[in-house]
């Protein structure tokens, strides 16, 4: 008999119900009850989806308020000294969010995807105690319904590898007292039932890591495994293989190992160590991360062939990791093109693929019903490989035949004509390319779309806020100017939207993280740039002062890896045919007189490959299509790039080859210390440190930023020095963006008498 296993499901709600319910209760509109009332709703409503698609492991301590990791840092008892003394109904939001006294928690991305967790914070005097209530209570109300559930937990490797510690002790100081809580939690759970699934999550094995921490898998998991006997432990790990730490837990009494068969598919050469240990395997085939329909005969065939080492019987077939990372159903997206939705498959629809793959695998008899599908599956494969609006031979004819692939000139030559063009001296002040999208602006382009106002009126309220932003900062005295981008919704999405092979949904949500949401476009096919997207905005700016106006785009890889990709040709390609769309954008632009050009990065970091094997292979794509995104730029057009990344150590020599002329950075939080990376490799290019933290509302004083410069005229040159913020001013207010900015010129006025 077949079995089917779900890592995971996504938890925001269909129509984002968790979302609203909890900014309403943080806006004081409704109280907790209400919260409690719509996430028992949402809780008991996933488990029934996943009953009915015949799931035979669902999860319960997969929902969550806000973060697993956060929920874990309660359920240890290792809340942060700051948070200590908080009422229990007060603490949970606290530490996710802050309050007047108390800092937030820090916040990051969990591992390669989009979605970020609270980094949990430990030193060395860190107390642990168990708090266990909401793994019981979640158990005892899926049992309510008759659901009998597996127990998800965040595994203590993974959880401490995570943490930051505060006072830089070793965080696997608290190994030891970690592995006591869980047994004590494990104990509690043994009551609950006859027998208990217990799933570890240690995604931290997908990474190369030391000796010194593998060390620990095996004392961990054999006293873990040895609670008690009507425990069945599950260690999952995914995003990539995990072989260091199979080879090790294969020699644990642990029941079974969860492995992703779609992103690390190394995990076949360990395939025979674990038939040889007669340990389970979950062979994640069901992809948790992108959102395309799922090749049945491929699956199929991929499941045959680890059946030749590992015995059906000794087989169950999974999610490759949580579905958290896809939307969660196809039937609220009722306009979407009926072309590409044949293709997709969210949350719900993975279910049901998972519930068929997994019964043409173990033969099992197939229901009228299911047939159907199976062959409608087939459908849709051949024809998304045969569609014409996918593979469109123009367009990789056009790739096929690219001669240039980066910038003629060397920067030192660059940079001379640029200096001389633009007539700039060091220290030049600029922003980032934002300013406030506010409530006016949010309504206009709202009005547009649902075609409740005129093409001219959206366009005389976008030039009426273009007009205002220049003379703002004309009058405040920044040297080069910005049009703000009323226009653009997000920044990938503007540009998606105007590009050929993207397409968007209506209810297409994913959890980023707490009650924030994102939609990533979706690129379906070969993609082209039927005319231009930006020349028009920015000449207007430009045509209304005398100064600079620096035209704005978004780079390739950044727009790669913001969206759902095509999972058919390789992202490198993806990327390519994005980067000449944007070459063509930057040549239309330096025609139209536009010669200082950002093309931002800000997502290049967050790409990368969590085995450091395949991250020479990623840098060498992402810096290529960068460099072709802005080949077409000429001698005397000035290139800028921003990264929102606060770690340049490990990829500084990177940052150089993609040659930008001025790279803008976060530095605002860091000191010097980013820029000292800098001047220690001789860094050439100019170099835009941000000045002050744009992420809090507080405007920071002309003396602290006269403070700031000069600390950073104290590492790098001033003529290599360009002055602006951390990052874009969209999330912002006017009023403190308007202080602040003003307090930045007059820093810089400063510093230079």
């Amino acid at each position: 008999m077949s079995k089917k296993y779900v890592l995971g499901f996504p938890r925001i709600g269909e129509k984002r119900e968790l979302k609203r319910v909890l900014e309403e209760f943080w806006a004081k509109k409704v109280d907790f009850n209400e919260v409690e009332f719509i996430s028992k709703n949402l809780r008991q409503r996933h488990w029934t989806y996943q009953k009915e698609a015949k799931i035979d492991f669902i999860s319960s301590n997969d929902f969550s308020l806000y973060d697993n990791m956060l929920d874990t840092t309660v359920l240890l008892g290792a809340i942060p000294k700051r948070f200590q003394g908080l009422k229990e109904s007060e603490l949970y939001f606290t530490m996710a969010r802050g309050d007047d006294t108390r800092v937030a928690m820090q916040m990051t991305k969990w591992f390669n995807t989009n979605y970020h967790y609270i980094v949990p914070e430990l030193e060395k005097d860190t107390k642990f105690s168990l708090n266990s209530k909401k793994v019981i209570s979640e158990y005892k109300e899926a049992k309510e319904l008759g659901i009998k559930t597996k127990i998800n937990l965040i595994g203590a490797i993974t959880y401490l590898a995570l943490s930051n510690s505060v006072d830089n002790s070793d965080n696997f100081l608290h190994i030891n007292r970690v592995t006591s809580v869980y047994k004590e939690l494990l104990e509690e759970i043994s009551k609950l039932d006859d027998e208990v699934v217990v799933e570890f999550a240690e995604p931290f094995f997908a990474k190369d890591v030391e000796v010194k921490v593998l060390s620990l898998l095996k004392p961990l998991y054999d006293e873990l495994s040895n609670v008690s006997s009507n425990i069945k432990i599950v260690v999952s790990t995914y995003f990539e293989h995990s072989n260091e730490a199979t080879r090790i837990l294969v020699n644990t009494p642990i029941w079974a190992l969860s492995l992703d068969f779609i992103y690390g598919e190394k995990n076949k050469e360990v395939l025979d160590l674990i038939s040889k240990s007669n340990k389970i395997l979950i062979a994640g085939v069901i992809d948790g991360r992108n959102i395309w329909k799922s090749n049945f005969d491929k699956k199929v065939a991929l499941l045959e062939d680890i059946s030749k080492t590992i015995s059906k019987d000794r087989l169950i077939v999974g999610t490759s990791c949580s579905l958290l990372h896809v939307p969660y159903s196809l039937k609220y997206e009722e306009s979407l093109d009926s072309d590409i939705k044949s293709s997709l498959a969210f949350a719900s629809e993975k279910l049901i693929e998972l519930k068929l793959i997994s019964k043409i695998f173990f033969n099992e008899k197939l229901s009228l019903d299911d047939e159907a599908i199976i062959k409608k599956n087939k459908d849709d494969i051949k024809k998304r490989e045969e569609s014409t609006r996918v593979h469109k031979k123009e367009i990789q004819d056009e790739v096929k035949n690219l001669k240039k692939f980066e910038r003629a000139d060397k920067f030192e030559d660059r940079i001379k004509v640029q200096r001389e063009f633009f007539k700039y001296d060091a220290l030049t002040t600029t922003t980032i390319g934002s300013f406030p999208q506010t409530i006016e602006i949010r309504e206009n382009r709202k009005n547009y779309k649902s075609k409740a106002i005129s093409k001219e009126q959206y366009e005389n309220e976008i030039k009426k806020y273009i007009n205002d932003c220049i003379v703002f900062q004309d009058e405040i005295g920044l040297d080069v100017l910005v049009h703000g981008e009323p226009e653009r919704n997000d920044m990938v999405e503007y540009f998606g939207e105007q590009l050929d092979g993207f397409i968007f949904t209506k209810n297409a949500w994913v959890q980023s993280y707490g009650s924030r949401c994102v939609k990533p476009p979706v690129i379906f096919g070969d993609v082209s740039r039927p005319k231009a997207m930006t020349v028009d905005w920015i000449k207007y700016a430009q045509s209304k002062t005398k100064k600079v106006v620096k035209g704005m785009l978004t780079g390739p890889v950044t727009i790669l890896n913001w969206s759902f990709v095509r999972d058919d040709i390789a992202r490198s390609e993806v990327t390519k045919q994005i980067a000449l769309a944007i070459n063509k954008e930057v040549d239309d632009l330096q025609n139209a007189g536009i010669k200082m050009i950002q093309v931002d990065e800000a997502a290049f970091k967050e790409g990368y490959p969590l085995r450091i094997e395949n991250i020479k292979t990623y840098e060498k794509w992402a810096v290529d299509n960068f460099k072709l995104s802005v080949s077409s730029a000429k001698v005397d057009t000035q290139i800028h790039t921003h990264m929102c990344y606060s770690d340049f150590n490990d990829i500084i020599k990177t940052i150089e080859a993609m040659d930008a002329d001025v790279i803008s950075i976060e530095t605002a939080r860091s000191g010097n210390r980013l820029l000292k990376i800098f001047k220690e490799t001789n860094y050439k290019n100019e170099i835009a440190p941000g000045i002050y933290d744009i992420h809090s509302p507080r405007v920071p004083s002309v003396e602290e930023m006269v403070n700031q410069i000069k600390a950073l005229i104290e590492v790098l040159p001033k003529e290599q020095l360009w002055i602006n913020p951390d990052c874009g001013l969209k999330t912002r207010k006017w009023p403190e963006v308007k202080e602040s900015l003003k307090n930045l010129v007059e820093a810089v006025k400063i510093v230079k008498q």
